[in-house]
């Protein structure tokens, strides 16, 4: 039987060994970490009928995933910086609506894809540091410590810096010139009423001249409250924030939202524990490669793009669930290739348009008439109400 190995046990990684299993397939997971719990895996995301809900659907897992999914979720308001209030869109309580884009925490459906794979199936501890072809046409994956794993078909899910993309494409990340920060509320609904009541059953976001202050609701009582500002790759370094120091750190960064709604600022006052930089990078839009016998990329390893099209998760999970039927079926993986990087190609531009658009001087009412266009609604510029 051939012997697949996938490098990275993110959402796509494990989707493709699940989906494999399900097909009698069996495949070995390299993944870095030390094991299950061995870091905090993210906030929620929403999953697409078409993407993420029919690779869980391929997978088997689709009743699971409706048992940790909530639809309320989708509830969303959005503001300007002074506290006007320009959208809210409010879940239905019945229909199909409901189950279009339900949120489910990372962690609880990582934890779904793992629980039904075989045992043994997860390599815990085991960074995959390079790979190569050897001579007889098949990979040898070099794993941290020394250890190596021979294989016929190696998946690279190892996301944004990816050692298996090397031997496909020389393309790395670059910037975007925008940089994120994280923030959690603990314990919402009881320690902190108003940023809970702000918030909603869903997310809330407040653009102002290019900035955005978002929170979106955890299902484990969490709220994670995001900011997003242009500035350059080393802004971490050299904006004299000390992001060392969480709570001077805290302080600072109400700074940058100076003049903005009280009520808003007010979410970072909530706040506690570690205070998270990230450097939003991207690969380039439209990236293609030529196509090697026995290795192929998925996820951000293939094509990485900001969160603002808000389909990382789902387009990894669609890839991942698209390869291991071809390999279950031996079909080519060269046509997956193309059918992935184009599907993919769409949504990095649109990533990079609304990042554009998120982060522009008039973001609040370009916004505000964008989810307007996606709920198919007239727009009639500022008048519309």
């Amino acid at each position: 039987m051939t012997r697949i190995v996938i490098a990275g046990g993110g959402l796509g990684g494990l989707t493709c060994a699940r989906v494999l299993q399900v097909h009698g397939v069996e495949a070995v997971v390299c993944e870095r970490d030390a094991g299950p719990g061995a870091r905090v895996q993210g906030g929620t995301l929403d999953l697409t009928v078409d993407e993420g809900q029919w690779a869980l659907q391929e997978a088997g897992l689709a009743a699971g995933y409706r048992a940790i999914a909530r639809p309320e979720g989708q509830d969303m308001v959005l503001y300007d910086a002074s506290g006007t209030l320009l959208r809210r869109e409010i879940t239905p309580d019945t229909g199909d609506a409901r189950w279009s884009r339900p949120e489910a925490d990372r962690p609880a459906l990582r934890k779904l894809l793992l629980d039904a794979l075989a045992a043994g199936t997860v390599h815990w501890g085991h960074a995959v540091t390079r790979a190569e072809r050897s001579a007889d046409g098949r990979y040898r994956v070099h794993l941290d410590g020394g250890e190596t794993l021979d294989c016929d078909f190696l998946v690279g899910a190892d996301g944004a810096r990816s050692r298996v993309r090397p031997l496909l494409t020389p393309a790395e990340p670059v910037p975007t010139g925008v940089n994120s920060v994280e923030l959690v509320i603990h314990d919402a609904d009881r320690a902190h009423p108003a940023a809970s009541a702000l918030v909603g059953r869903g997310s809330f976001s407040a653009l102002g001249q290019q900035r955005v202050l978002s929170a979106q609701r955890n299902g484990d009582g969490t709220i994670r409250v995001h900011l997003a500002l242009r500035g350059a790759e080393d802004w971490v370094e050299t904006s004299g924030i000390p992001f060392g120091a969480p709570d001077r750190a805290r302080v600072a960064l109400k700074e940058l939202f100076a003049g903005w709604a009280p009520e808003f600022v007010a979410l970072l006052d909530a706040t506690s524990g570690p205070v998270t930089p990230m450097r939003l990078a991207a690969l380039p839009v439209g990236i293609r490669w030529d196509h090697q016998p026995g290795v192929t990329l998925i996820g951000d390893a293939a094509h990485l793009m900001s969160p603002f099209a808000g389909q990382g998760a789902n387009l990894a999970m669609r890839d991942g669930a698209e390869l291991a039927l071809v390999l279950a079926r031996g079909g080519e993986v060269r046509e997956f290739e193309e059918v992935m990087l184009e599907r993919a190609a769409a949504s990095a531009r649109m990533s990079a348009e609304n990042l554009e658009l998120f982060l522009s001087d008039g973001a609040a009412e370009a916004v505000r008439d964008l989810f307007a266009s996606f709920a198919g609604e007239a727009v009639v510029g500022d008048d519309r109400r």
